[in-house]
């Protein structure tokens, strides 16, 4: 087999990991079209003893003050939440994907409290992990008023951020992603997912041809979270099929940057066959709403769905700017960025 580099300059990933190509549809849960959920299939709501438990982990850490990133689950009582995050893990591999938990009480517990609190719970997911080169694993999800560019994230602008799943350019992707939300946005800023299942089973039945193609290598920007000598794009195909779990790398923006930077011309094979992902996942049979409210969490599968975040008008007030906290959880790998 011929494991010469197709992009000589580009940091490869395809060698390690060779795409296989499912050729059969999928049905189940996970391949969902919108009219089959409702809202009971993404909110999961505490039970008393759950919330009690939740109020007393607030306590135990406001009276015994720890950096948050030394705070374990370990340390805590907490069988009722540890119940609530199988519940989680349930939907999240097993049924659609994500799912929101119902409002916490942001406004008797302080913020920096509450965040302890969260970072505490997504240990029950999985284990949280770098989300910068830097090592930053409290992640802000704010507009920063930097335009969308070379070096910076869509998650630091207003911007519609059209589907993709977070880190689709990183060596290691996370497997889920968390946001607790501190504000949401005056208008906008919503929330729609979409099952990568269902995605591919309709590309694999109207356009074969095109999705063979997202099989194959392509580069992808990686927004400058990388050692300073390191590669400037990587190279990898969008699905892979791991003969269990379908697997995927979607973000076309990043893909059409990545050859920007690379100096290379994009194949017509692969504009075509992009120009068709994108069509087909924003098929509005495809994709649900989950707006998500002051105090909610968002869970969700970052391997098998992409995700969609529409432009948004922040406050003027400072004090109500959108701002979200994330988590990325990833069991495999070391807990660095790149995993």
């Amino acid at each position: 087999m011929d494991l010469k580099p197709e992009f000589p300059e580009s940091l490869e990933l395809s060698i390690q990991n060779p795409s296989r190509m499912l050729g059969e549809t999928v049905s189940g849960s996970k391949a969902w079209c919108s009219a089959e959920l409702s809202q009971e299939d993404w909110t999961i709501r505490l039970n008393e003893e759950a919330m009690k438990e939740f109020h007393i982990m607030a306590e135990k850490i406001s009276n015994n003050p720890l950096p948050n990133l030394l705070r374990t689950h370990e340390e805590f009582e907490i069988p009722h939440l540890k119940e609530t995050a199988s519940s989680i893990r349930d939907v999240l591999d097993q049924g659609c994907g994500f799912c929101v938990m119902e409002q916490r009480p942001m406004e008797t517990i302080p913020e920096p409290i509450l965040v302890d609190c969260y970072w505490v719970f997504s240990q029950l997911i999985a284990r949280p992990v770098a989300q910068k080169w830097d090592g930053t694993m409290i992640y802000d999800v704010a507009d920063t008023g930097l335009p969308f560019s070379y070096g910076v994230r869509g998650s630091y602008t207003n911007v519609e951020l059209v589907f993709h799943n977070d880190n689709a350019f990183g060596i290691s992707i996370p497997e889920y992603v968390c946001l607790l939300c501190k504000n949401p946005a005056m208008k906008g800023g919503i929330s729609r997912f979409c099952s990568l299942y269902s995605v591919h089973n309709r590309m694999l039945e109207k356009h074969p041809q095109q999705l063979e193609r997202l099989y194959r290598p392509m580069l992808f920007d990686r927004q400058k979270e990388h050692a300073e000598d390191a590669p400037e794009t990587v190279s990898a195909p969008c699905f892979n099929w791991d003969g269990n779990q379908l697997k995927a790398r979607v973000n076309v923006s990043l893909v059409h940057k990545g050859y920007a930077i690379a100096e290379r011309e994009m194949d017509q094979e692969l504009k075509d066959a992009l120009e068709c992902l994108e069509e087909v996942v924003h098929s509005e049979d495809l994709w649900v709403e989950a707006p998500l409210e002051r105090g909610q969490i968002q869970f969700l599968n970052n391997l098998e769905l992409v995700h969609y975040r529409s432009r948004f008008m922040d406050h003027q007030d400072p004090s109500r700017k959108r701002h979200l906290y994330r988590i990325w959880l990833r069991n495999s790998g070391e807990r660095n960025y790149d995993g």
